[in-house]
């Protein structure tokens, strides 16, 4: 291999672990934004908790599927490219679920008018029975 090819090689090597690390930070920042602001609204009693909790959730797992794209990039064997794939797959499936449990919440709400509650269950239909 040339001096080139090697060279951009490493530049390529180290862009990645850089960008990998940025965005795994900015994913757990998100998750951990969302979270604090999640548990104030449902200390508040904040209808539209639960959306967005579950959108945060999403926004940042999106992140972090970005840097296990890039990890993609940086991997030398074929078992740390199934490790990573399994890594991509199961952050796919959640996030696939909570922009599932996002849709249905929002028609829920569109439906009821409550924020979802159709039945009185969970810890929302709860907080709804106790106000009564």
């Amino acid at each position: 291999m040339g001096q080139i090819e090697r060279f951009l090689e490493i530049l390529l090597n180290e862009i990645s672990g850089v960008a990998i690390v940025v965005f795994e930070l900015i994913g757990v920042f998100i998750i951990i934004y969302s979270g604090l602001r999640g548990a104030v609204k449902y200390v508040r009693r904040s209808r539209d908790t639960k959306i967005y909790l579950a959108r945060g959730l999403a926004l940042g797992l999106e992140f972090k599927i970005g840097s296990e794209i890039l990890r993609t990039v940086v991997v030398r064997e074929w078992k740390e490219i199934l490790i990573v794939a399994g890594i991509i797959a199961l952050r796919a499936a959640l996030t696939f679920l909570i922009h599932w449990e996002i849709k249905e919440e929002e028609k829920a709400e569109r439906h009821t008018g409550d924020g979802g509650i159709l039945d009185g269950s969970g810890i929302a239909g709860e907080r709804k029975m106790n106000q009564k």
